[in-house]
C-alpha cells in the first residue's frame, strides 16, 4: 500500500529477517540516534531462535541535520535541540516518524499479519517513537518494547492515544547507570503510562545506555505469552 508522504520518508529499504516458515507475527525494531537498522540484527536473530514464526523488520531512520550536534547529518527519527541543559525534541519530526511507522504496520496487515500480532520495539530515540506510535495506532497491536527510553508528548497521551490501544502491553527496560536518558526519566514515563492504565512490565539493569543479555532473555520471555495469545 502506497502513501505519497511517508514513502518519501525512507531513503533506504529496511532490513528484513523472514522466518523459514510462514510468518505469523511481525516485530519492528527502531534503532537509536546515529545508528541504523543493522544495529539490532543480532538481537533479532537471538529472538528468532525462540520465536521461529516471527518476522523482524528493521527500518533505517532518515538522515537529517541534528541541531544538538551542530547540524551534523546523521540518522535520526527526530531533531533535538538544546535549551540550557534540557534536550528539546522536534515534535513535528517525531509525529512524521510515527506516521511512517504506522504506514509500515498497515502494509504488514495488508500482507496478512493481524494487527494484534504486530509489535514495535525501539531503543532510545527509537523507543520514544515506538511508544508514541503504538499508543496512537488506530488498530490494537500486540505490544511495544521500549528500551532505554522515555515517553515524549506525555501531556498529550490522554487526548491523543487511541482507544484501540488503551490496553497496549508494554515492556520497558532501562539501565540504572544510563548517562544519556537517565533511569529516573524512564521510570517517570513508566509511572505515567501505568497511571493512564497501560499494563507495563518494567525491568532495571546495572548497565549504561545499552542492551544486555539478561534484558534480551526478559524480552524473549515477555513475547512468548503475547504471541501465544495472538495466533
Amino acid at each position: 500500500m502506497k502513501n505519497p508522504i511517508t514513502d518519501r520518508f525512507w531513503d533506504t529499504p529496511p532490513v528484513v529477517l523472514d522466518p523459514k516458515v510462514p510468518a505469523r507475527a511481525t516485530l519492528f525494531w527502531l534503532h537509536g540516534l546515529g545508528a541504523d537498522g543493522n544495529d539490532f540484527v543480532a538481537v533479532a536473530e537471538t529472538l528468532a531462535r525462540t520465536h521461529p514464526t516471527l518476522r523482524h523488520i528493521l527500518p533505517h531512520a532518515p538522515r537529517r541535520p541534528l541541531t544538538l550536534n551542530q547540524g551534523m547529518v546523521m540518522r535520526a527519527w527526530y531533531d533535538i535541540a538544546l535549551e540550557g541543559e534540557r534536550w528539546v525534541p522536534n515534535d513535528d519530526d517525531l509525529l512524521v516518524s510515527c506516521a511512517a511507522i504506522q504506514h509500515l504496520i498497515e502494509n504488514e496487515v495488508q500482507r496478512g499479519i493481524p494487527a494484534r500480532n504486530i509489535f514495535i520495539a525501539g531503543f532510545s530515540q527509537g523507543g520514544a517513537v515506538a511508544l508514541t506510535a503504538g499508543t496512537r495506532m488506530p488498530v490494537p497491536l500486540g505490544g511495544v518494547l521500549a528500551l532505554s527510553t522515555y515517553l515524549p508528548l506525555s501531556h498529550e497521551l490522554t487526548q491523543r492515544s487511541h482507544p484501540a490501544n488503551r490496553a497496549l502491553p508494554i515492556f520497558m527496560a532501562h539501565g540504572t547507570q544510563d548517562p544519556v536518558i537517565p533511569w529516573t526519566q524512564g521510570n517517570r514515563s513508566r509511572q505515567f503510562l501505568e497511571s493512564a492504565g497501560y499494563p507495563v512490565t518494567w525491568h532495571s539493569y546495572p548497565m549504561p545506555h545499552s542492551v544486555c543479555e539478561e534484558e534480551i532473555r526478559h524480552m524473549t520471555a515477555w513475547l512468548a505469552p503475547h504471541l501465544t495469545e495472538n495466533p
